[in-house]
């Protein structure tokens, strides 16, 4: 495995007023697992992009050669014509459409006078989706899926295609832990049948695991590539040269002070929003004190955003019992406004299609929950919500020309810290986190765990969900693991670990009871 199926020569491109890339170099070898690794920002999607032609050539400068040869590629059709792939962090899928419309979107499988063979198509999807472990009907339609299962129809929507060199863009950062290893075993079999990979990532355990060999980018430029059996080659290696320091702590070093019970939720019950008769949360209960922060644990579909959604103002799903109570006090939260009012507030998991506008800029997006807040008699007061906008940029650290730059344009880390700065603005006593830190690199997610370590200095109490037990287990008080809608444990930090966790999170209904 010495000969290269492809390499990038000097490759630079330019946005108005950012290099992005500049004089960036890879090379891949035919048969391996590459990873590529970089703080938010340092390129990574950029170079992908200009590889797989959504950047078309002459938008850039430098030179591609797949086995030997060059290529121009001036499409994603080009690219993939030559067995080029890519997955996006971002999902390109139709939620209105079906799993096997989606799957063969612009691939369709025709029959006769060039009409949509459905039988061919829908018994294509369900071998494809069987692939990558999803059991859904391939009728299922889009919307009714979790983010993670769509990354999963999105990895089977590539293998549909004639693949001889794919590119995953965070392809589990949707996932949790057992899902996430169940992808790493499907991209070893495509290795071993020949299929080369590169895989962008921030997950370093998953890295060091499945990559032969990992190119580092920082701000737009090549630091080094590394060969992932090297004696020298370490976590921490790698994060010093994304980072260009070494970062001692993973975890900022918080002494708890936990005091009374701040939040509390008794026998929650919720049905699937169309699926009549489907339970989806039964009788959970869990409390959340001053100052301290609880964590949620389960695999995918195991009802964790769904427990946070239905109780932030029963945004998801059909309520059927249970109370919530504030300070002792019992608070009835049957709207999103009614829920912000009472001191609830919900970072969603997918940012870019629920917590934010995208095309909007900072300033709007930080005020957007709290538009009272820098409001009179109706009336927005333009330039008090750019001073607040600007004092969350600072005291966050958000990474932006000015607050009237649209979100859009910001890299995951520092779209997460407008999340966090839209909910803060509201001035919540109890912040629920669902996947704060998803997609985002090791340095931000240290400053996310700082703004949430400062959060509950200040008293507050603060819920995180996580697909990533190391994460619950490095900043978390106590967690709650949850299995089939039902909470199963609860353990204190001194007593968790992994182990007892995902024992705990694989617990059938009828022991869980």
């Amino acid at each position: 495995m010495t000969d290269s199926i492809l390499q990038m020569r000097d490759i630079t491109k330019t946005f108005p007023g950012v290099k992005a890339l500049q004089d960036v170099n890879l090379d891949v070898r035919r048969g391996e697992i590459h990873a590529i690794c970089g703080e938010n920002g340092a390129g990574k999607s950029t170079l992908m992009k200009v590889l797989s032609g959504v950047y078309s050539h002459g938008s850039y400068t430098g030179q591609i050669l797949l086995d030997g040869q060059e290529v121009r590629f001036s499409s994603i059709n080009d690219s993939e014509e030559q067995g080029v792939v890519i997955i996006h962090q971002e999902l390109a899928l139709v939620p209105h459409l079906s799993v096997a419309e989606n799957m063969f979107l612009g691939n369709e499988r025709r029959g006769r006078l060039g009409l949509i063979d459905w039988r061919q198509t829908n018994a294509d999807a369900a071998e494809l989706m069987a692939r990558v472990g999803l059991r859904e009907n391939p009728v299922t339609k889009i919307g009714h899926l979790g983010v993670g299962k769509q990354q999963l129809v999105e990895i089977a929507k590539a293998l549909s295609k004639d693949v001889r060199l794919l590119i995953l863009d965070e392809p589990t950062a949707a996932l949790n832990d057992t899902d996430s290893e169940h992808l790493l075993g499907l991209l070893r079999q495509l290795n071993a049948s020949g299929v080369t990979c590169i895989m962008i990532s921030h997950k370093l355990g998953e890295i060091a695991s499945i990559a032969d060999r990992t190119t580092i980018l920082r701000d737009g430029r090549t630091v080094e590539t590394l060969d992932m059996s090297g004696p020298d080659t370490t976590q921490d290696r790698i994060i010093r040269g994304m980072v260009g320091r070494d970062l001692e702590h993973r975890y900022p070093e918080r002494t708890p002070q936990v005091g009374e019970e701040l939040f509390r939720v008794e026998g929650w019950t919720v049905d699937h929003p169309s699926q009549t008769g489907r339970r989806v949360v039964e009788d959970a209960s869990f409390t959340v004190r001053a100052g301290e922060v609880v964590g949620i644990a389960g695999l995918m579909g195991a009802g964790r955003t769904e427990l946070a959604m239905s109780l932030f103002g029963r945004s998801w799903g059909h309520y059927v019992s249970g109370s919530t109570y504030l300070h002792g006090q019992q608070v009835r939260m049957r709207t999103v406004d009614e829920a912000i009012d009472a001191g609830l507030a919900y970072a969603t998991e997918d940012r870019k299609y629920y917590g934010l506008n995208l095309i909007d800029d900072v300033r709007h997006n930080t005020s957007a929950a709290a538009l009272d807040k820098v409001s009179r008699a109706g009336w927005v007061n333009g330039l008090e919500e750019l001073k607040v906008a600007n004092d969350f940029r600072r005291s966050l650290n958000t990474k932006t020309p000015s607050v009237l730059s649209p979100v859009g344009k910001l890299s995951g880390g520092n779209q997460q810290k407008v999340v966090l700065a839209k909910w803060l603005m509201t001035e919540p006593e109890v912040l629920i986190l669902d996947e704060p830190t998803r997609g985002i690199d090791v340095g931000a997610k240290f400053e996310i765990y700082t703004i949430i370590n400062r959060m509950v200095a200040e008293g507050k109490g603060v819920l995180v969900i996580s697909s990533e037990l190391p994460e619950l287990l490095g900043i978390c008080d106590r967690i709650y693991t949850l299995a089939s809608g039902r909470i199963t444990g609860e353990l204190p930090r001194a007593e968790a670990t992994q182990e007892r966790l995902m024992a705990l999170m694989t617990m059938e209904k009828e022991t869980a009871r």
